[in-house]
């Protein structure tokens, strides 16, 4: 299924924690953090939001850190994506 965002808004898939720990300790599911850093996949056109034009700063493919709470979690294809606005991406990861 293809996803197609709308206004300022950002489809992102978030990128897998971390298994060990860097001094080598193997993490379980239960003591892992959800991951703050995701995939960008999809972006909206950005255009007028709240009286104001919004330009979108981001792209497909790009790796990201966004707000721990921000977004709506959806399941498409069996596939946990999330939509956040773009002022919920903190910083682009080079």
């Amino acid at each position: 299924m293809n996803i197609k965002p709308l206004f300022d808004r950002v489809v992102i898939k978030n990128v897998e924690a971390e298994e060990t720990t860097k001094s080598g300790i193997i993490l379980t599911s239960a003591a892992k953090e959800k991951p703050q850093m995701a995939e960008i996949l999809a972006v909206g056109p950005g255009g007028m939001v709240d009286g104001k034009e919004v330009v979108m700063q981001v792209k497909p493919g790009q790796k990201v850190i966004y707000s721990k709470y921000a977004g709506t979690e959806v399941k498409l294809d069996g596939e946990e994506v999330i939509i956040v606005r773009q002022s919920d991406i903190l910083a682009v990861v080079e």
